[in-house]
C-alpha cells in the first residue's frame, strides 16, 4: 500500500499555494493555564468554504490536471464539508460537481454546496448512488478520504503546523474516515518523528476504529451519527488504515456528552466559531484519555467551522 511522503505533500503545497489560506495557528492562554501545557490551535475553520477539506480536493484535481487525468465531472459523497470544498475545486477547474449528500445534512453544509455551483443528491446509500451517478454520467468518482492526492492535501495542514510552531510534542486530529489524520500524520511524523499523532473519534461514529478491527471498507453496522457531523464517515478506507497504522500512536473514541461540552468550551476560550467536529481534541484532553507532560506543547487541529444555526442553539439548552 502506497504512502504519501514527504515529496507529496510538498507537491500539493506549489498547487494550492494561492488557493488555500495559510491558516493561523493560535495559543490559547486560557486553555494552556488551565490544562498545565502550552495549547496551541490550527485554525482550518477559517480555511476556503469553512474547513481543511478545501486543501484535498483541490489538490486532487490538480494533481489529475497535472497528469493527464482531469475529468468531465466529479462525483462524491460527504456529509458536507468536503461536499463543499469538491464544488469549490470544481468551480475553479470549470467541471460540474454531483455530491451525494445524507438525510438531514446540515442545511448550511448542503446550501454551500449549491452556492458554489454543485448538485446534491440526497441518499441513503451514499456510496452506491454515487457510484451509479459517475458511471451513468462519465463522471470521475472523487473519494472524500481513501484517495492519496486529498491526503497529500491534507498532509497540508500539518506541514504548515511543523513549519509555523517547529516541532510539537502531541498533535490531536480529528477523525472521520480518515483523511486528514492520514496526511497531517504523514506530514508531522516525516518531520517530527517524536511528536505523538493521536485521532479523536466520536463514539458513535468510529469508523477507524471499527475499520482496524474489521478490516478497511467494512462500514459500520448501523448509521453513524454525531453532534460532529463532519466525521460520520460511513467506513475507514485502505489508503487511510495504511497510514494510520504506519504513523499514528493512537486512536481514541470520546462520547458525546464530553464533545458538546468541549464544543462550547472552545467556543468561548477561541472566540472562533469551529463547528463540534474541531471540538473532540479538546474533549480527549478533559477526559484524561492520554496524559501530556507539564509545560508540553499540544497542538489542536480546528478541522471546520460550519455550523448550522439550530445546532448552536443547543448550547442554550443546558450544555
Amino acid at each position: 500500500m502506497s504512502i504519501v511522503a514527504s515529496a507529496d505533500i510538498a507537491a500539493a503545497a506549489a498547487r494550492l499555494a494561492g488557493r488555500v489560506v495559510r491558516t493561523p495557528v493560535l495559543s490559547s492562554d486560557r486553555l494552556s493555564e488551565d490544562l498545565g501545557f502550552v495549547v496551541l490551535l490550527k485554525a482550518e475553520n477559517l480555511q476556503h468554504t469553512g474547513s481543511f477539506k478545501a486543501r484535498g480536493a483541490q489538490n486532487a484535481l490538480l494533481a489529475r490536471a497535472e497528469r493527464g487525468e482531469l475529468p468531465s465531472g466529479v462525483a462524491t459523497f460527504s456529509a458536507g464539508n468536503h461536499a463543499a470544498a469538491a464544488a469549490f475545486a470544481g468551480r475553479a477547474l470549470g467541471l460540474p460537481v454531483v455530491v451525494c449528500m445524507p438525510p438531514g445534512a446540515v442545511e448550511v453544509k448542503v446550501a454551500a454546496v449549491r452556492r458554489y455551483g454543485g448538485e446534491v443528491v440526497v441518499t441513503e446509500d451514499l456510496v452506491g448512488t454515487c457510484q451509479a451517478l459517475a458511471a451513468d454520467r462519465g463522471y470521475t468518482l472523487l473519494h472524500p478520504f481513501d484517495d492519496l492526492d486529498v491526503i497529500a492535501g491534507a498532509g497540508t495542514v500539518g506541514a504548515e503546523l511543523v513549519a509555523d510552531t517547529g516541532p510539537v510534542d502531541l498533535v490531536l486530529v480529528p477523525v472521520g474516515g480518515g483523511g486528514l489524520i492520514s496526511g497531517v500524520a504523514a506530514a508531522v511524523k516525516q518531520a517530527s518523528p517524536a511528536t505523538r499523532v493521536v485521532g479523536i473519534e466520536p463514539a458513535t461514529a468510529n469508523a477507524v476504529t471499527h475499520g482496524r478491527r474489521h478490516g478497511a471498507l467494512v462500514p459500520l453496522p448501523t448509521r453513524p451519527r454525531s453532534i460532529a457531523d463532519g466525521l460520520t464517515a460511513p467506513y475507514a478506507g485502505r489508503h487511510n488504515l495504511a497510514h494510520i497504522d504506519e504513523y499514528v500512536d493512537a486512536v481514541i473514541e470520546v462520547p458525546e456528552d464530553a464533545i458538546e461540552r468541549a464544543w462550547w468550551e472552545l467556543l468561548d476560550t477561541s472566540k472562533l466559531l469551529v463547528e463540534p467536529s474541531a471540538a473532540v481534541g479538546l474533549a480527549a484532553l478533559r477526559l484524561h484519555a492520554f496524559e501530556a507532560d507539564p509545560g508540553a506543547r499540544v497542538a489542536l487541529i480546528l478541522s471546520g467551522g460550519n455550523v448550522a444555526p439550530t445546532t448552536l442553539a443547543r448550547l442554550g439548552t443546558g450544555i
